[in-house]
C-alpha cells in the first residue's frame, strides 16, 4: 500500500508542476475580462447593475475602475439618481474594495470636475 501512495504522489507532482513566472503572466485575465468581472462583482455586492465604466486603469496593485450605476430610478429618466463607484481589484481581477465617490442626477453634468468625473 505504501508503494501505491508513492506512485500517487509522483503522479500528482507530474500533473501539477510548480508555476513559473511565465505561467503566472499567461494566467492573468486580460483587460476586458477584468472589466466584465468587476461589473459582475460590484452588482453582486450592491444589488445595482453597472450601466457603464467611466475609467479603467492598471495599477501597481492590480486594477482601478470607476463604474456608474443607477441608484434610484425616477420619471423622467433624466432625474434618476446615478452614482460613481471606485472599484479596486487585485492583479487576478478579484474585487478588493469599492466606495461611492459621487452621486448625481442623470441629466446633470459636472462642470467643475476635470474629465467630467
Amino acid at each position: 500500500m505504501a508503494n501505491t501512495k508513492n506512485t500517487s504522489d509522483a503522479q500528482d507532482s507530474q500533473e501539477s508542476p510548480k508555476k513559473t513566472e511565465k505561467d503566472t503572466a499567461e494566467d492573468r485575465p486580460n483587460p476586458m475580462q477584468v472589466l466584465r468581472h468587476a461589473r459582475t462583482q460590484l452588482a453582486e455586492l450592491t444589488g445595482m447593475a453597472a450601466e457603464s465604466v467611466s475609467s479603467f486603469e492598471q495599477t501597481e496593485d492590480g486594477w482601478s475602475l470607476e463604474i456608474e450605476v443607477m441608484e434610484l430610478a425616477r420619471v423622467p429618466d433624466t432625474m434618476s439618481l446615478m452614482a460613481s463607484y471606485q472599484v479596486d481589484l487585485d492583479p487576478e481581477g478579484q474585487l478588493t474594495g469599492y466606495r461611492r465617490v459621487r452621486r448625481y442626477e442623470r441629466g446633470r453634468a459636472d462642470s467643475h470636475r476635470p474629465g467630467g468625473r
